[in-house]
């Protein structure tokens, strides 16, 4: 009984991380879609001073580089310092919405295999239970060792998706984080010229 409800946590907890994995997925697909002229159209837009275009070409792309340019461009006139600092405070809030509930895949990827040894501890206190009442029926020692097994195999098994799943997403970030790196580099050197 114990590792049926052991069994149904796993299940839902398992329904919650496809759901986040698939929320993040999408979320880095549509982060991921900026044009491969974006910066040159910046670096035109900005060296002719034609800052308004930049501004605009900025607003209307809903990427983290677009975000962080438009915060650089909307602070042009300032110190480099102060550009570059404003970049970075922007980088630091995509990557924070960019990694938003990934700690929960990773908890849940974490406690997964400690909920399926749960139930594999209470399958085996429910045989030893059986076995001291003199319990000596085939079926009632199964029925316990089986519960053993399957909240081991749902708990690992679950483990191993979301460890998966976790590492995907994160790498995932992680690209998105480098190209707003190189784009925050672009972006300097567009002013340093």
């Amino acid at each position: 009984l114990i590792g049926q409800g052991v069994i149904i946590v796993i299940i839902l907890l398992m329904i919650v991380s496809i759901y986040i994995t698939i929320e993040r997925y999408m979320l880095i697909r549509k982060a991921n879609q900026l044009d491969a002229s974006f910066m040159h159209r910046i670096r035109e837009n900005v060296l002719n001073g034609n800052v308004a275009a930049a501004k605009d070409l900025c607003a209307r792309n809903t990427s983290p580089v677009a975000h962080m340019i438009g915060k650089g461009v909307s602070r042009l006139g300032r110190s480099l310092r102060d550009i570059k600092e404003a970049i970075e405070n922007q980088g630091g809030l995509e990557i924070y919405r960019l990694e938003k509930n990934l700690n929960i895949l990773a908890t849940i990827s974490g406690a997964a295999p400690m909920l399926g040894f749960l139930g594999t501890v209470t399958g085996m206190i429910t045989t030893f239970a059986n076995l001291a009442e003199g319990n000596n029926a085939v079926d009632q020692l199964m029925g316990g060792l089986q519960e053993s097994m399957l909240t081991t195999v749902f708990g690992l098994i679950t483990a191993i998706i979301l460890q998966i799943f976790y590492n995907y997403i994160t790498s995932k970030v992680d690209g998105l984080a480098n190209s707003m790196e190189d784009a925050t580099i672009s972006m300097i050197d567009i002013l340093v010229d």
